[in-house]
């Protein structure tokens, strides 16, 4: 299993890293590579992580959790 570490982000903070995450995974999605097999599930799965990732922060917001 993983380690857990626990981060405390400011609202612009958690902004500025899930920003960086969409240019990570725009970038990691265009990126010229070899289309062979195991290329392809190494990068679905890094795609997989910076998605979850993201959301995981994104799920923070207090703004969209209060509906607004």
């Amino acid at each position: 299993m993983d380690d857990v570490l626990q981060v405390e982000l400011t609202t612009h903070e958690r902004d500025v890293l899930v920003k960086g995450l969409r240019y990570v995974r725009r970038s990691i999605m265009l990126e010229t590579r070899d289309p062979t097999p195991v290329d392809e599930v190494r990068r679905s799965n890094l795609l997989d992580d910076i998605q979850m990732l993201s959301q995981r922060l994104e799920a923070t917001d207090p703004l969209r959790a209060a509906g607004v």
